[in-house]
């Protein structure tokens, strides 16, 4: 922003500044370390000339992961105190050298919290994702991922942030009705080595195999970064939400970015986006396997809500939920929430608002 009048300085979302940002109202340019270095009638200023005194305000970022973390707060502690045993967990994942491969974003008729609450939950996934009723036998495997609250761990960090990890990797759900295992499952088994007819009758045995076989043939076939990661990453659900407005999931070769802006004006709407980013070993590897470039360095897709398009798989259900919900808040007949403590997240996520909208330090 202009630091003459206010006015701002670029308009469109990205973009190149060879020299300088120029004011579009009265030419004040200001170059790129942020110094106004030419002003019109620069010796009318009875402050005297604000060539090389006025500087642009700067903001306090440091990168990681491949991305640029910005806070407004210009004394703010170090990104890696702020993250704390996240900045460990993605440090040796080597994140930064992963490609982008798709990247949906989506105005929603609904409050950036609400987008946080449900990934700092997965309580709602039996529901919203796999058709669970109350009839529903919650222990069960009923997917690829094992849903039930007693088999997933749950860890707060003192910094505000927490991981979900959810077991995953089992066939369950992807079978024929003789109990044979098929694709895609089946062709990923194959690709590791493993024949899927020694899994018929007992799906739920394909997540011990493949974290084997991964490990024991993932280095030679390209993927190099498995040496670097616990078994069980390689087919488990490694959820990740940062405060204030950013969940991960972290896989073995995926990174699911899950990111919801408030709207500037209207707290009712918020920007949603749902990319992936993919290590550049699978980029490879599926690339070879379908013959076909996968769309690696996707760039940004800008979705209308309501246009009868999807966001992306599961995410969809989820957004359904959003946009309900936000309604549902508006209703005399609700009068708070009644949380469970696998929602504890929740909970401790809206404890840390309110300490932050109160001016105090949050609360260890």
């Amino acid at each position: 922003v202009c630091q003459h009048r206010g006015n701002p300085l670029v308009s469109e979302p990205k973009g190149t500044v060879l020299r300088r940002f120029v004011c579009k109202y009265h030419s004040w340019a200001f170059l790129p370390d942020g110094t106004l270095n030419f002003a019109p009638d620069k010796e009318d200023f009875p402050e005297g000339n604000p060539c090389n005194k006025v500087t642009l305000e700067e903001v306090r970022c440091e990168t990681f992961a491949g991305f640029i973390w910005v806070n407004m707060d210009p004394d703010c502690i170090s990104l890696q105190k702020f993250l704390g045993p996240i900045w460990d967990d993605w440090e040796a994942r080597n994140v930064d050298t992963w490609q982008r491969t798709m990247a949906n974003s989506m105005w929603l008729p609904c409050n950036w919290k609400v987008v946080l609450d449900n990934f700092n939950e997965s309580y709602h996934v039996p529901t919203v994702h796999q058709g669970a009723t109350p009839d529903t036998d919650r222990k069960a495997i009923r997917g690829n991922i094992d849903t039930y609250f007693k088999e997933t761990r749950f860890d707060l960090s003192d910094e505000g942030h927490n991981r979900m990890v959810m077991k995953g990797g089992f066939g369950v759900g992807q079978t024929d009705v003789d109990g044979n295992i098929i694709d895609p499952l089946a062709s990923e088994l194959r690709y590791w080595d493993i024949d899927p007819s020694d899994f018929k009758g007992r799906p739920e045995a394909t997540r011990e195999a493949l974290q084997q076989a991964k490990r024991r043939l993932g280095p030679g076939r390209g993927f190099a970064h498995y040496d670097t990661i616990p078994d069980e990453q390689f087919t488990d659900a490694f959820h990740y939400t940062l405060f204030p407005n950013f969940a991960v999931s972290l896989w073995s070769d995926g990174f699911h970015f899950l990111r919801a802006r408030p709207h500037r004006s209207d707290p009712e709407q918020c920007l949603f986006d749902n990319w992936w980013y993919a290590s550049p070993a699978s980029v490879q590897n599926v690339n070879a396997r379908r013959g076909a470039n996968t769309g690696a360095g996707a760039e940004l897709t800008m979705l209308e809500y309501g246009a009868d398009v999807s966001i992306g798989p599961g995410i969809e259900d989820d957004v359904r939920v959003f946009v309900t919900q936000q309604r549902g808040f508006r209703s005399r007949g609700f009068k708070g929430v009644y949380l469970s403590n696998q929602e504890k997240r929740i909970r401790r996520y809206h404890e840390l608002i309110d300490d932050y909208i109160e001016g105090q330090e949050p609360k260890r």
